[in-house]
Formats: C-alpha cells, structure tokens, sequence
C-alpha cells in the first residue's frame, strides 16, 4: 500500500479553497482530507483578514476537516534559522518562514501557489499542483 503523504497548504490555497475552487475540492479528497494540514500562522492570516465576526465562523466551519499544526519550539528555532538565512538574500518574510518551519519540522510537502517565496529553502519539499483556477 503506498504511503499518504502529508500536507501543509499555504494561506493562498486556502483562500482559494474557502472561494469554492472545484478543482482544489477535488484535490483535497483526492489526498485525504485527514493528511491534509495547515499552520496556525495560516488560520491566524485568515482570521485577520475577515470582514467580520461572522466571516471567521464561517472559516472554522469551512476548515473543520483539516488539521491545525500550532507553534513549538523547534518550528520557532527553525523559523529563526530560515530568517537569518534568507530574509535579507531572498525576501523571506516572517509568516512564510513559520509555515516553512512548520512544513519541514513536521516532514509535510507544503501545497502552495506562490513557489517563488519558497523554492529556494533546500530542505523544504513543495507539492507539486498544476492549476488552482476553476
């Protein structure tokens, strides 16, 4: 039997997700909604940018299925290691580095449209994807 591999998903993929993106609905149980992870970085980014109160229960609600990876102190030692080497070389900003962190701490492919923020993190492995449009 072949081995599920595990997934983070970038904040990008999950808004596309919540905006009803049959081809990413498709995915998503194509891999198994319990491998399937993100970051409380993620869920913090999306909780900040909701209209309102309302919005962010409609978050939740939409989220249930997934699992939330929370802080720990590795994923913070890691996140730090990764800003020191390339927040001033490629731009790596402090969200993207947790998530990062978070990907390669927990040995998950992170599934993510914006490859150009990540692509350069040796240790990190992306989830290849073709479109996210549909």
């Amino acid at each position: 039997m072949e081995k599920k591999i595990l997934i983070l998903c970038d904040t990008d993929i999950i808004i596309e997700f919540l905006k009803g993106r049959q081809n990413l609905k498709e995915k998503f149980s194509e891999i198994g909604y319990e491998n399937i992870h993100i970051s409380a970085i993620t869920l913090m980014e999306l909780y900040v940018g909701a209209f309102n109160k309302k919005e962010i229960k409609n978050i939740i609600k939409a989220l249930s299925k997934l699992k939330v990876v929370h802080l720990s102190e590795s994923i913070s030692v890691r996140s730090l290691e990764l800003i020191e080497k390339y927040t001033k070389s490629h731009g790596l900003g402090l969200p993207d580095s947790i998530i990062a962190s978070t990907a390669i701490e927990h040995q998950m492919a992170l599934f993510t449209s914006n490859t150009k923020d990540f692509k350069f993190i040796s240790t990190l492995e992306l989830y290849k994807f073709k479109k996210i449009d549909s």
